[in-house]
């Protein structure tokens, strides 16, 4: 099982923070940044290879990289010389170079345990996989998805109807055997579109579930959080300060 991790972005809502380094190398816990914590935890799950996307900064986040080992894993890094004119389906698209086995997707700005991981990478085996976690109540900015009643997905979107919502997406999705083609073309295809450079890449999941099967697995209960804003930031080094690099159940959101 290989890992594409996507880090291309600066994070301008984090803005001084990111003036001058993507917010993947923020420090969040005892001098490790986002991507350390993301790299080791993919390490200590078994993942055996990541390709991190770069952008913004990219030469911080190699010379990041080059310091440090991840156990026996091995990492190495792709570059998106559009990433200031594009949003991630570009970088995905990108990264379709790296998708020669199984693999999982991951976003660049989301720390969460190692249980969550082991259970997406655990879960039963299907073409295509999205993690989805569940909250009271959803705003603007999630990835809010529609299911079946049997935990298929039906849409993937911001701007689902909040009475169709059945959770969220948490920027982790696992692609096994055909999963991996179907994507690859998928993407290939969505390229041709002019909107596609401002879209994200999980709008190509969208189409994908209203044509094929596309399974969820649930990780309530686990804990993660995703860095957009400052406050968000603050909330993780805290979690990190309290729990340190043990699993805890309490769950943070982004």
């Amino acid at each position: 099982m290989r890992a594409i991790l996507l880090s291309a972005g600066q994070g301008k809502r984090l803005l001084p923070l990111t003036a001058s380094r993507p917010k993947c190398l923020l420090e969040v816990s005892d001098d490790r940044s986002v991507l350390d914590l993301q790299l080791e935890s993919l390490a200590r799950c078994g993942i055996e290879h990541t390709t991190v996307l770069t952008g913004f900064g990219a030469e911080h986040v190699e010379h990041s990289i080059a310091e440090s080992r991840f156990g026996e894993m091995d990492v190495i890094t792709l570059y998106n010389p559009f990433y200031a004119v594009t949003d991630n389906l570009a970088t995905c698209w990108i990264a379709r170079v790296a998708m020669t086995d199984d693999f999982i997707l991951l976003n660049g700005d989301t720390v969460f345990e190692d249980d969550l991981l082991r259970r997406v990478l655990e879960a039963p085996q299907a073409p295509i996989t999205v993690t989805v976690d569940r909250k009271p109540e959803y705003d603007a900015d999630d990835m809010k998805v529609t299911l079946d009643t049997d935990g298929r997905l039906l849409a993937i979107g911001k701007q689902l109807p909040l009475h169709t919502v059945d959770g969220e997406s948490i920027g982790l999705l696992r692609f096994q055997a055909t999963g991996v083609q179907t994507y690859q073309d998928a993407l290939d295809l969505a390229m041709y579109q002019p909107e596609s450079l401002s879209n994200w890449y999980l709008s190509v999941v969208n189409e994908l579930a209203q044509k094929i099967a596309v399974h969820t697995v649930s990780i309530e209960g686990l804990w993660w959080s995703e860095i957009d804003l400052r406050e968000d930031l603050d909330t993780v080094r805290g979690h990190f300060l309290q729990h340190g690099n043990r699993s805890d159940p309490a769950r943070s959101t982004g």
